[in-house]
């Protein structure tokens, strides 16, 4: 969940790179931020690490000056989002070891750190902070104690100092990624968060070479488009001159180096002040990509057709779009499928064999709530076909077939264009279910203008007016049926996770089994009213809460005079859902504006869950 980003080549300004990187990384954690530098021995006289530390998001800082001094050819840093001791500047990364020569940043949970510690301390260790991950810098120092004579003499003293990151590397439970600056070089390992290098400007190479690592492949993009992703059990070795990659039972691996097809523009903000406005203004343009290209979606239904028993899987607001699957499948193509939450799909394992399509369903692709589960169906014999937005991710790696998604790199926290593209994919694999492509074409079109007309229209307004509303409340219900039950649950995440509402998504059908209790006067609810077979039952649903003092916002195709404000979509058939999406994302994003939130980085939170 954190950000890591490293640089070893022949600039003298890594400190600043990696300043410019760590913030391109910040939605992955902003609650400190450090960065550690290998000084010029020109001027220090210490072989210590220079670190600066701070708590806060990286975004609102400049670089000290004291360390942007040094001429640098080596730095690392990391961003922060905290579980193993509180926001300090003690606990941010990197940790150093008592020698202070060794620094380690650190994404995932160390186990067993509690134990390691207790082992430490006993040999002479201090430690400074509350971290499990400066375990990881002192059980490195100790295994560099081991003398050089009990290693193989034919050992070179680059191998001896990777060695000993490796034998301090193994001693760690649970699911890590580390990156270590050691003897002016850095070491990368990692059994589970994401690790990604990357391969410097040719001319940089002839020079020697120029080389990152970093937590993230947008964040590599201003530098290079070349990148390799570590696999799990894989350590690398970057140095000035080069980078290797070997397991961590000590055998080298082949770099297959892989080419990026992202835009350095798609990670910079250009006209618009957050990624959140930016990235819902890209919808548009990204479903009519979809819509213009079924060729993989095809390739996708032909394997549906083919299981025996299929599941989808996924977190977060993926999980929505699962379960908007679900009705799709159902309603377009008369195929059931079965839907779990990532977390809760290793309870429903037992009914996985090998006839079974998993269908994880992901933006990042590293969320260790559905990789844990398709590595577990992997091993019952289950094919794995993944819905996935980020080339080369674990989930990716792992799935026997991917249907890459073309939203390109999300920065805001909140997902948006990810969303709508994994539920304008699933309409046209429902279509190719059934051989009729060319419907779901027509449909997306008609979305994507749609969108368009919102973004662009006299609706922005009145879903501005709305905001300024909503702001001043504290609570929010919002309805759908069928399709749109899913949606109101995607459309009330928004509001918790963006501007700190609390809001309810149920289905109408249960609204008189309970949460009714709760509707007062002047209580707001939105209420999706698509024309389909669900418009009547929501309508009545609609009448009920008003009439205990409810106030009703309808969104959909027709007003209605339950309505007390009405917020108008075209009828877009099942498509209905995406325009519904993203007038919730709208509201969500004007109301954080409006309390003067950040709505790219809400509390709390960061953009790709790595760890239980």
């Amino acid at each position: 969940m954190c950000g890591i980003f490293g640089y070893v080549g022949p600039r003298t300004d890594a400190p600043k790179i990696v300043f410019e990187g760590l913030k391109r990384l910040e939605y992955r954690g902003y609650d400190s931020w450090g960065i550690a530098v290998k000084s010029d021995k020109s001027q220090v006289t210490s072989d210590k690490l220079v670190i600066e530390k701070h708590i806060g998001k990286i975004g609102d800082s400049k670089i000290d000056s004291s360390l942007i001094t040094y001429h640098s050819s080596l730095a690392l840093g990391h961003t922060r989002w905290a579980t193993h001791g509180g926001v300090t500047v003690a606990n941010a990364h990197p940790h150093l070891d008592c020698t202070g020569q060794i620094a380690v940043v650190h994404n995932g949970i160390v186990e067993n750190f509690q134990e390691l510690k207790k082992e430490l301390k006993a040999k002479g260790h201090k430690f400074a902070s509350e971290t499990d991950t400066e375990v990881i810098a002192h059980s490195i120092e100790e295994e560099v104690k081991i003398k050089k004579e009990q290693e193989s003499q034919r050992v070179r003293e680059s191998e001896y100092v990777k060695n000993a990151v490796r034998r301090a590397f193994l001693k760690l439970s649970g699911l890590n990624a580390v990156v270590v600056m050691i003897d002016g070089q850095l070491i990368a390992a990692k059994t589970g968060s994401p690790l990604v290098l990357g391969f410097g400007r040719p001319a940089c190479r002839q020079a020697g070479g120029e080389f990152f690592v970093s937590s993230d492949a947008a964040a590599l993009l201003p530098h290079t488009h070349d990148v390799y992703f570590l696999e799990d059990g894989q350590i690398a070795q970057v140095t000035k001159k080069t980078i290797e990659v070997f397991t961590l039972s000590g055998n080298k691996v082949p770099i297959k180096i892989q080419r990026l097809n992202w835009k350095t523009s798609e990670v910079d903000l250009g006209k618009y002040k957050y990624f959140i406005e930016k990235e819902i203004y890209e919808q548009p343009e990204i479903i009519s990509k979809i819509a213009l290209n079924s060729i993989e979606t095809q390739a996708f239904a032909r394997l549906v057709n083919r299981a025996f028993g299929t599941f989808f899987v996924a977190c977060g607001s993926a999980s929505y779009a699962a379960l908007c699957g679900t009705y799709l499948f159902s309603k377009v193509a008369k195929r059931h499928v079965n839907y779990s939450i990532g977390s809760e799909f290793n309870y429903l394992e037992d009914y996985i064999h090998k006839d079974t399509l998993v269908i994880p369903i992901s933006q990042s692709g590293e969320s260790i709530d559905v990789i844990e589960p398709v590595v577990r169906a992997k091993k019952k014999g289950a094919k794995i076909a993944a819905i996935i937005n980020v080339l080369g991710s674990t989930l990716y790696r792992e799935a026997d077939f991917n249907l890459l998604l073309p939203a390109g790199p999300e920065k805001a926290v909140v997902a948006t264009k990810s969303l709508t593209a994994m539920v304008a994919t699933l309409i046209q694999i429902a279509y190719a279910l059934v051989g009729k492509e060319l419907t779901a074409k027509k449909i997306l079109l008609s979305c994507a203008k749609n969108v368009q007309k919102i973004l662009h229209g006299k609706e922005l307004s009145k879903i501005k007016k709305l905001a300024r509303f909503l702001k001043e409340k504290e609570h929010v219900y919002v309805i759908g049926r069928g399709l749109s039950y899913p949606t109101a649950l995607e459309a009330t995440l928004k509001l918790k996770e963006t501007c700190y509402i609390h809001a309810e998504g149920l289905a109408g059908g249960e609204l008189k089994h309970g949460p009714i209790a709760l509707v007062d006067k002047n209580t707001p609810c939105i209420i999706f009213a698509p024309n389909d077979e669900t418009y009547e039952a929501i309508i009545s649903n609609a009448a009920e809460v008003k009439a205990r003092g409810g106030y009703i916002i309808g969104i959909g195709p027709k007003n209605n005079e339950v309505f007390d404000f009405w917020i108008q979509t075209d009828d877009l058939a099942e498509a209905t859902m995406i325009p519904q999406i993203v007038i919730s994302q709208l509201l969500a994003y004007f109301i954080a504006i409006g309390k003067g939130l950040d709505p790219d980085k809400p509390r709390n939170l960061a953009k790709s869950v790595t760890v239980k």
